[in-house]
């Protein structure tokens, strides 16, 4: 079993994810592996998408070479260990706000002694292969990918004792929700966003965490939250990206008129 994302953070490298919301076929894992992205975020939260698509995605990426993670819609258990007994390597947890939360959520994704999660049987992380539990548990555990979400002020305040967590791998700044809850929606160079990227990345440095980004596309900017030391990046989505290309093509075509005239 290979996690690449996982290699990727815990190499210190920059990993680079895209998030699916238009996309309903399992060649999207071979798609953007060839585009050179590193993770698929297969968006429950946000998105009609269903447990049953979300699960082929992930097994054909396994094949493919991604990483496919899977952004469940809230903390309850059955949401996180049906879409990884069906082949996702990672979950993302969206608004945890505390360490409590953040331990309840970790122990459902890891098998004891490490987590609280049911064995079940054989599992296409594994190429359904029939392995001793004691090594399923353990090749499972080590090659998981939490991710943990804050997208709140109280988030920011408590992401000390959030990073502080055993079994979290990442702390993902979800900016969007972020900058709502801090009255400044949109407003992602805001000195209180800047400084609530600072606070986690040293919260990241001090635990030994992966500081992530999200909702944030302008490159510039990204260049900058990048060099301050973000490391897990969510780049965009298909549907931005079709839309950017689809726009640039038709603008391109349109213009090609007025030459001609």
């Amino acid at each position: 079993m290979k996690n690449i994302a996982k290699d990727k953070i815990l190499n210190n490298e920059l990993c680079l994810g895209v998030g699916l919301r238009q996309s309903r076929t399992v060649d999207i894992g071979k798609i953007m592996a060839t585009c050179d992205y590193d993770w698929l975020f297969i968006d429950m939260e946000h998105n009609s998408m269903d447990i049953d698509i979300a699960s082929q995605i992930s097994v054909a990426a396994q094949d493919a070479g991604i990483t496919p993670i899977v952004r469940v819609p809230d903390f309850a258990h059955h949401h996180a260990t049906r879409v990884l007994d069906c082949g996702a390597m990672g979950i993302v947890f969206p608004h945890v706000e505390n360490a409590d939360i953040a331990k309840k959520l970790v122990s459902f994704c890891l098998f004891p002694p490490k987590g609280h999660r049911s064995m079940t049987g054989s599992l296409p992380q594994l190429n359904f292969k029939s392995m001793p539990i004691s090594e399923v548990a353990t090749t499972i555990n080590d090659n998981m990918l939490i991710v943990v979400m804050l997208e709140s002020p109280e988030a920011i305040e408590n992401v000390d004792e959030i990073a502080a967590v055993s079994g979290v791998d990442v702390i993902l700044i979800g900016t969007n929700d972020l900058c709502m809850e801090m009255g400044i929606p949109g407003e992602y160079s805001n000195p209180k966003i800047k400084e609530a990227y600072t606070k986690v990345i040293k919260a990241c440095e001090k635990y030994n965490k992966t500081p992530g980004m999200g909702g944030v596309y302008d490159e510039k900017l990204m260049s900058e939250y990048i060099g301050m030391g973000m490391k897990f990046i969510l780049s965009g989505s298909d549907l931005s990206f079709m839309m950017n290309s689809a726009k640039q093509r038709s603008q391109n075509l349109r213009s090609f008129l007025k030459i001609n005239n």
